[in-house]
Parts: C-alpha cells; sequence; structure tokens
C-alpha cells in the first residue's frame, strides 16, 4: 500500500527542507509542496481560491497515489487547522496509510530562520508576524508534533520515518 507522508507547520519551519530530505531517503517516492498550488500574485484568499487550491491539490495527490512509479507521496502545506486537513484527506479516493506530522519550533527559532529567509530575499518581512501568529494554532491539532527547533532538515525526516513506522493510518 502506498503511504501519504503529510508534514504540517508554519512558514518557515523548514518543512520544504525536511521533506526534501525525507525524499532522498525514500525510493520510488514524489514530492508536493502545497504552497506551489497557490503562488498568485496577488495573493488572495477568498472561498473561491480555497476551494480551487484545495481540488488542485486532491487532483495531484490522488493522480500521485494512483500512479504506479511510486510508493511514498509527501506532501506539506502551513495546514494550520484540523478542518483543513479532514477537508483534503476527504478528497483522497485511492487507498494509503497515513503518517503525518506537524513540525513546529521555538517562536525565537522561526523568528530567525524567517528573518534569515528575508535577508536572501526568499521571503517578505510580513511573514515574520503571520507565521508567529499560526504557531500556537498548532498545539489544539490532533497530530503528532516534532520540534525542529534544534534539528537540520535530515535530522527531522530521520524522525519522521522512525516516529511513522509502525503508526501509521490507513486510509
Amino acid at each position: 500500500m502506498k503511504h501519504l507522508y503529510v508534514v504540517g507547520g508554519p512558514m518557515g519551519v523548514g518543512k520544504t527542507a525536511a521533506c526534501r530530505q525525507l525524499q532522498r531517503l525514500l525510493d520510488r517516492s514524489v514530492f508536493l509542496d502545497g504552497d506551489w498550488c497557490w503562488d498568485a500574485h496577488p495573493f488572495q484568499v477568498t472561498e473561491e481560491t480555497r476551494e480551487m487550491v484545495l481540488a488542485n491539490i486532491a487532483f495531484l495527490l490522488n493522480s500521485f497515489l494512483r500512479c504506479s512509479a511510486y510508493d511514498h507521496v509527501i506532501f506539506c502545506w502551513v495546514l494550520h487547522r484540523q478542518e483543513i486537513l479532514e477537508d483534503l484527506l476527504r478528497r483522497l479516493t485511492a487507498p494509503y496509510m497515513l503518517c503525518a506530522v506537524f513540525l513546529v519550533c521555538t517562536p525565537e527559532a522561526l523568528r530567525d530562520r524567517l528573518e534569515g529567509d528575508i535577508r536572501a530575499g526568499k521571503r517578505t518581512a510580513d511573514a515574520v508576524d503571520r507565521s508567529l501568529a499560526y504557531l500556537p494554532l498548532y498545539g489544539a491539532l490532533d497530530i503528532w508534533q516534532l520540534d525542529v527547533t534544534h534539528l537540520t532538515p535530515q535530522e527531522a525526516a530521520e524522525r519522521i520515518l522512525w516516529r511513522t513506522e509502525g503508526s501509521e493510518k490507513e486510509r
């Protein structure tokens, strides 16, 4: 059965970097970053754009899950509310084993990471306040949380693999 790795967390916590390392550790894997499905200028959050993005992500994940070339599908996105995750999972029609984790870190570490991204031109200055506002929301979610404050992306990926072995949920 296919494995679907869902990695959530606030902007700047290291989801993409950890997922890239996870992809290297898993043969026959494919990676989708939810941000790639909502890269628009100007960025607009409306009911219409939310529905479009969820439909696009579900289409791509279902396609990957049905494709015989892949055994492991890795997906990351902010996913700051339980109902967003549940809505997305309800849209998936192919069978899979779910391996879900949310990456978190201290506010200080998150600020440092984001400020480094801003200096490198990867993010705008408003990302810091938005991401820090999302950080406490993850405590209310019913998903395993991995504190990556002192972890490299490689270490985070290794812990995700170690933790999810045997704790997966068939869907």
